[in-house]
């Protein structure tokens, strides 16, 4: 026997690959395994301004890479490719999605997207962690109606940063509570923020604002309005 160590070895990955694929079909009785990937590209330049790269088998979806270019980033890009991947993840008969996102990288984003943290590995170089998530693909059943709700928030030109910073932690509790971010609007100033929120009832919606890590800023003005309906 020969022990060798090295770099990149394709043909011992392409091997490594095959062979667990197989004994993984093997033990779970799944053999659907594909890979799934959903690309951006500049309708002009023809250029790549976004994508997302993963898999799907037996059920369950596994984002693996989700990149959008510098200039296309907070245009609501990111979540337009994940939206993707999840549709094409329903139509392939999945009804899970996993991913994990280094605590540098973009936890708030999937939080955002309804993804419910599910574990972290510390040890990330910079004293980061690996945060995982996940979530399900199961349409909410009909027969209740959703609470929803339309807040509307002005934050202190003084303290704008530390009063988004305060949102992005209330709004990564909602999970918790079975809530959901619909839509976050933000004015160009930085100054205002409406959140359309949903809740699976009123009490759900009261157990959030009782959360005890939900601490209100007070420098935060809030207008929370009741809505029957939402457009676009």
């Amino acid at each position: 026997m020969t022990i060798t160590v090295g770099g990149e070895d394709k043909e011992l990955s392409a091997r490594l690959d095959k062979e667990l694929t197989a004994f993984n079909q093997a033990a779970t009785g799944a053999s659907d395994e594909a890979e799934l990937s959903v690309r951006a590209t500049d309708d002009a330049s023809g250029e790549l301004i976004g994508g997302l790269t993963g898999w799907t088998w037996g059920g369950l979806c596994g984002i693996g890479m989700l990149w959008v270019r510098e200039d296309h980033r907070k245009s609501g890009l990111g979540s337009r490719l994940m939206r993707a991947a999840e549709d094409e993840a329903r139509r392939r008969g999945c009804d899970r999605v996993i991913v994990s996102s280094f605590s540098f990288q973009a936890p708030p984003f999937y939080r955002r997207l309804g993804y419910v943290e599910t574990g972290r590995v510390p040890g990330i170089p910079g004293g980061h962690e690996d945060v995982h998530f996940h979530k399900s693909l199961e349409p909410e059943p009909s027969a209740a109606p959703l609470f929803r709700l339309a807040v509307v928030l002005d934050h202190p030109a003084d303290a704008a940063d530390e009063a988004l910073r305060y949102e992005e932690q209330a709004l990564a509790l909602l999970p918790r509570h079975g809530g959901r971010l619909e839509r976050r609007l933000r004015t160009a100033d930085g100054l205002s923020e409406v959140h359309l929120l949903a809740f699976p009832s009123q009490d759900a919606y009261r157990a959030y604002l009782a959360d005890p890590e939900r601490t209100p800023d007070g420098r935060i003005t809030a207008r929370v309005l009741e809505v029957t309906e939402i457009h676009g």
